[in-house]
């Protein structure tokens, strides 16, 4: 069977990455497509995980709105899948390129099995556009790699046949463990390097992320406000890496700049971050990867959305739904780190085997 993985984002690497190295140690031959939906960042990921795409798509231009990476991606992808006979492709998650690629091997005839299948807010507005990514991607698939067994039921709940539906875990905790194995064996770079140099981890560090569209203007505003109360808490030290959108970078920078315990950095790469979460107290953050990390290392997430389809961490209490109203993360926050931890996490999001329970589904199930 001729396979094809394909994704765009720097989420969507990291969490493909360990599938692509489960086929390769299995001697399954595949291709690699990359759409860059995102370009340095993406490239960054690559590179940590040795995988060389065989088409790069590039489609990533500055301050293109949806349809127009929409219609780029769908084009591009029509002319590879022209070129080549795949039987299946695999895609991931929630993304645009996700959702197009997937379409334009509908539109070929050509098999989609959906990696991180199954997630779901029902709101089509939170997280936007993701949510309704990756109910349309649900629908195009015929093959479905649930994380958790509440995707699993969701996509029961929406007319999917059991059997073509597979409860793996998450890759990215494949990825996580992956990248920790090599910290601990010694891996190194310039970038936690100078994370020991400027922050003093002595102190109870807050990591935080942000870059949903839903948050832009007001929402950004009101974490920042957060941010600076809990600020004058002593012995805090707040690292944020900003996100390269306009949109965030401005809001964040006029807010927060020139507070002496607000570290404001440039986006990491995918090591020096884990190595940064794996050294936080508190995770204030929008990603759902992080969402699904954290409680691998033990570390609580104050998830700064009004939905999450991410509800398995809520429930065992490795996060919490605070949204961006201010006042709340801050009592939250508050809570959180007055409390000591007596009792290591559980992540509901798996193990570290979901390559391999994926690549093996492939291999006796799909493969002629």
């Amino acid at each position: 069977m001729k396979l094809l993985i394909c994704f765009g984002t720097r989420p969507e690497a990291i969490k493909m990455a360990p599938v692509c190295l489960e086929l390769t140690k299995q001697n399954i031959p595949f291709k690699l497509c990359v759409t860059a939906q995102h370009r340095e960042m993406l490239d960054q990921v690559l590179d940590f995980f040795d995988l060389i795409p065989d088409y790069d798509l590039n489609v990533m231009q500055p301050n293109q709105n949806l349809n127009t990476l929409s219609s780029r991606i769908l084009l591009e992808m029509d002319t590879i899948l022209e070129k080549e006979a795949f039987k299946m492709v695999l895609v991931h998650g929630d993304t645009t390129t996700s959702s197009l690629v997937a379409l334009a091997a509908f539109h070929r005839h050509i098999k989609v099995a959906h990696v991180e299948a199954g997630l779901r807010t029902y709101n089509k507005q939170s997280p936007f556009p993701e949510e309704l990514n990756r109910q349309l991607t649900g629908r195009i698939s015929e093959y479905h790699f649930a994380p958790t067994k509440q995707a699993k039921t969701n996509l029961l709940q929406e007319g999917v046949n059991t059997h073509a539906v597979v409860v793996t875990g998450n890759t990215v905790i494949d990825a996580l463990n992956i990248t920790l194995e090599k910290i601990k064996h010694g891996y190194n770079n310039s970038f936690i390097e100078k994370l020991k140099r400027t922050i003093n981890f002595n102190n109870n560090v807050i990591l935080v992320t942000g870059h949903r569209r839903e948050s832009f203007g007001e929402g950004f505003e009101n974490v920042c406000n957060a941010l600076l109360e809990l600020a004058n808490t002593k012995d805090i030290e707040i690292v944020y890496p900003v996100h390269l959108n306009p949109h965030v970078q401005k809001t964040v920078f006029n807010r927060l700049s020139g507070v002496s315990n607000i570290h404001l950095i440039a986006p990491l790469d995918y090591p020096s971050f884990v190595w940064l979460m794996s050294q936080s107290n508190l995770i204030i953050s929008d990603s759902g990867g992080i969402q699904e990390e954290a409680p691998s290392l033990n570390i609580p997430v104050l998830v700064t959305r009004a939905t999450t389809e991410r509800f398995e961490g809520v429930k065992a209490q490795c996060s919490f739904l605070v949204g961006t109203e201010t006042k709340k993360i801050i009592a939250t926050a508050k809570q959180i780190m007055g409390k000591e931890r007596t009792s290591k996490l559980s992540n509901p999001y798996g193990n570290g085997d979901a390559a391999v329970k994926i690549v093996d589904f492939i291999k006796n199930n799909l493969i002629d």
